[in-house]
């Protein structure tokens, strides 16, 4: 029976990935140049710290709040990826710590906050 791989690298190893490479490989950026201008736009923060600069370094464990179109989103890096794969691959490498979108500091062009 074929062993299924992970690319998520392991949360205890002491690795560290740019922040723009990091945004791209978890595809919450559509292409590097855009996960770039994000993380130098100044809106971006990791641990509570804001990010001015694409070559941040990143490390699993750390808290990043990411403003998107959609609304702010907070993640917590459980591992690493290795590579840019699968949404759901991606996906696994992360945890949403905001999952309660009806927040109403976080309403957006809606009246109702």
């Amino acid at each position: 029976m074929p062993r299924l791989q992970s690319w998520c690298g392991n949360a205890a190893k002491s690795r560290t990935l740019r922040i723009d490479q990091l945004l791209w490989f978890l595809r919450l950026a559509r292409t590097r140049t855009n996960a770039q201008a994000m993380a130098e736009k100044g809106h971006m923060r990791v641990n509570s710290r804001r990010v001015e600069k694409a070559h941040q370094n990143v490390s699993a464990g750390d808290i990043l709040t990411i403003p998107m179109p959609s609304g702010i989103r907070i993640i917590e890096l459980i591992a690493l990826p290795e590579r840019r794969g699968p949404a759901t691959e991606a996906q696994s490498c992360y945890r949403v710590l905001d999952e309660a979108r009806n927040l109403p500091i976080a309403a957006v062009n809606r009246n109702d906050a």
